[in-house]
Protein backbone atom coordinates (compact mmCIF):
# COMPACT_ATOMS: atom_id res chain seq x y z
CA UNK A 1 0.00 0.00 0.00
CA UNK A 2 1.38 3.38 -0.71
CA UNK A 3 1.87 6.18 1.67
CA UNK A 4 -0.80 8.66 1.09
CA UNK A 5 0.98 11.81 -0.19
CA UNK A 6 0.54 15.38 1.90
CA UNK A 7 -1.74 17.72 0.33
CA UNK A 8 0.02 20.80 -1.71
CA UNK A 9 -2.79 22.86 -1.52
CA UNK A 10 -3.87 25.85 1.19
CA UNK A 11 -1.29 27.10 3.76
CA UNK A 12 1.21 25.34 5.39
CA UNK A 13 0.51 24.58 9.41
CA UNK A 14 3.30 24.78 11.45
CA UNK A 15 4.02 22.15 14.44
CA UNK A 16 1.54 24.67 16.71
CA UNK A 17 -1.01 23.93 13.99
CA UNK A 18 -1.63 27.64 12.70
CA UNK A 19 -0.70 29.50 9.65
CA UNK A 20 1.18 32.86 10.14
CA UNK A 21 -2.31 34.23 9.40
CA UNK A 22 -4.71 32.20 11.84
CA UNK A 23 -2.00 33.79 14.62
CA UNK A 24 -2.69 37.26 13.20
CA UNK A 25 -6.01 36.88 13.65
CA UNK A 26 -5.79 35.61 16.96
CA UNK A 27 -3.68 38.99 18.38
CA UNK A 28 -6.02 41.38 15.80
CA UNK A 29 -8.79 39.97 17.90
CA UNK A 30 -6.49 40.06 21.58
CA UNK A 31 -5.87 43.51 20.75
CA UNK A 32 -9.34 44.45 19.73
CA UNK A 33 -10.89 42.96 23.12
CA UNK A 34 -8.15 45.07 25.29
CA UNK A 35 -9.90 48.10 23.95
CA UNK A 36 -12.78 50.00 25.23
CA UNK A 37 -14.45 50.67 21.97
CA UNK A 38 -16.65 53.70 22.28
CA UNK A 39 -14.62 55.40 25.16
CA UNK A 40 -13.03 57.93 23.18
CA UNK A 41 -14.10 58.32 19.19
CA UNK A 42 -10.68 59.66 18.65
CA UNK A 43 -8.64 57.24 20.21
CA UNK A 44 -10.61 54.68 18.24
CA UNK A 45 -10.13 56.16 15.07
CA UNK A 46 -5.95 56.16 15.54
CA UNK A 47 -6.44 52.67 15.91
CA UNK A 48 -8.61 51.99 12.88
CA UNK A 49 -6.66 54.27 10.88
CA UNK A 50 -3.15 52.79 11.73
CA UNK A 51 -4.50 49.28 10.90
CA UNK A 52 -5.62 50.41 7.64
CA UNK A 53 -2.37 51.98 7.07
CA UNK A 54 -0.57 48.45 7.37
CA UNK A 55 -3.15 47.32 4.78
CA UNK A 56 -1.28 46.71 1.23
CA UNK A 57 -2.67 48.52 -1.65
CA UNK A 58 -5.19 48.68 -3.39
CA UNK A 59 -6.80 47.83 -0.32
CA UNK A 60 -5.52 50.41 1.64
CA UNK A 61 -7.01 53.23 -0.89
CA UNK A 62 -10.09 51.64 -0.95
CA UNK A 63 -10.16 51.38 3.16
CA UNK A 64 -9.00 55.11 3.49
CA UNK A 65 -11.65 56.26 1.33
CA UNK A 66 -14.65 53.67 2.87
CA UNK A 67 -13.56 55.62 6.11
CA UNK A 68 -14.27 58.97 4.56
CA UNK A 69 -16.99 58.27 3.05
CA UNK A 70 -19.14 56.47 6.29
CA UNK A 71 -17.61 59.31 8.73
CA UNK A 72 -19.09 62.03 6.91
CA UNK A 73 -22.43 60.26 5.60
CA UNK A 74 -23.16 58.86 8.76
CA UNK A 75 -21.43 60.34 11.62
CA UNK A 76 -23.68 58.68 14.10
CA UNK A 77 -21.43 55.75 13.07
CA UNK A 78 -18.32 55.23 14.95
CA UNK A 79 -15.27 53.61 13.87
CA UNK A 80 -13.42 50.37 15.46
CA UNK A 81 -12.03 47.02 14.66
CA UNK A 82 -13.76 43.57 14.64
CA UNK A 83 -11.74 40.96 13.35
CA UNK A 84 -8.71 43.14 12.39
CA UNK A 85 -11.36 44.54 10.04
CA UNK A 86 -12.27 48.41 9.94
CA UNK A 87 -16.33 48.40 11.31
CA UNK A 88 -18.89 51.57 12.33
CA UNK A 89 -21.10 50.65 15.05
CA UNK A 90 -24.27 52.24 15.83
CA UNK A 91 -24.60 52.47 19.59
CA UNK A 92 -22.12 49.97 20.16
CA UNK A 93 -23.35 47.17 17.22
CA UNK A 94 -21.26 46.69 13.95
CA UNK A 95 -23.29 47.68 11.00
CA UNK A 96 -20.86 47.67 8.33
CA UNK A 97 -17.20 46.61 8.21
CA UNK A 98 -14.81 46.76 5.25
CA UNK A 99 -13.38 42.77 4.50
CA UNK A 100 -9.85 43.55 2.61
CA UNK A 101 -9.00 41.19 -0.29
CA UNK A 102 -5.71 40.36 1.31
CA UNK A 103 -7.12 39.20 4.50
CA UNK A 104 -8.63 36.03 2.27
CA UNK A 105 -6.75 36.46 -0.49
CA UNK A 106 -9.85 37.53 -2.53
CA UNK A 107 -9.68 38.88 -5.46
CA UNK A 108 -11.82 42.28 -4.20
CA UNK A 109 -12.49 43.64 -1.07
CA UNK A 110 -15.47 43.57 0.77
CA UNK A 111 -18.49 46.18 2.12
CA UNK A 112 -20.55 44.74 4.43
CA UNK A 113 -23.39 45.05 6.26
CA UNK A 114 -24.84 43.11 9.64
CA UNK A 115 -28.69 42.40 10.19
CA UNK A 116 -28.90 45.60 12.01
CA UNK A 117 -28.86 47.58 8.65
CA UNK A 118 -31.91 48.62 7.46
CA UNK A 119 -30.96 47.67 3.79
CA UNK A 120 -33.92 44.85 3.85
CA UNK A 121 -36.26 45.12 0.51
CA UNK A 122 -38.66 42.75 0.09
CA UNK A 123 -37.75 38.91 1.04
CA UNK A 124 -34.35 38.90 -0.43
CA UNK A 125 -31.59 41.69 -0.60
CA UNK A 126 -27.31 42.19 -0.74
CA UNK A 127 -25.63 42.63 2.21
CA UNK A 128 -22.32 42.48 0.91
CA UNK A 129 -21.06 44.62 -2.02
CA UNK A 130 -17.59 43.52 -3.42
CA UNK A 131 -15.31 46.77 -4.35
CA UNK A 132 -12.51 47.03 -6.41
CA UNK A 133 -12.30 50.83 -6.80
CA UNK A 134 -14.07 53.81 -5.23
CA UNK A 135 -14.72 56.12 -7.73
CA UNK A 136 -17.75 58.73 -8.14
CA UNK A 137 -20.48 56.17 -8.85
CA UNK A 138 -19.55 54.00 -6.39
CA UNK A 139 -19.16 56.59 -3.93
CA UNK A 140 -22.29 57.66 -4.96
CA UNK A 141 -23.84 54.04 -4.22
CA UNK A 142 -21.44 54.21 -0.55
CA UNK A 143 -23.42 57.04 0.53
CA UNK A 144 -26.81 55.85 -0.30
CA UNK A 145 -26.25 52.00 1.45
CA UNK A 146 -24.78 53.51 4.58
CA UNK A 147 -27.68 55.95 4.91
CA UNK A 148 -30.39 53.55 4.37
CA UNK A 149 -28.27 51.35 6.58
CA UNK A 150 -28.79 53.58 9.32
CA UNK A 151 -32.09 54.21 9.05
Amino acid sequence: MAAKKPSTHGAKKPASGFTAEERAAVKDLVLERKIVWGKNRADDERVVLAKVSRMPEPDRSIAIRLHEIIKTSAPVLSPRLWYGMPAYTKEGTVLCFFQPAHKFKARYGTLGFNNEAKLDEGVMWPTAFAVKEVNSTVEARIVGLVRKAVG
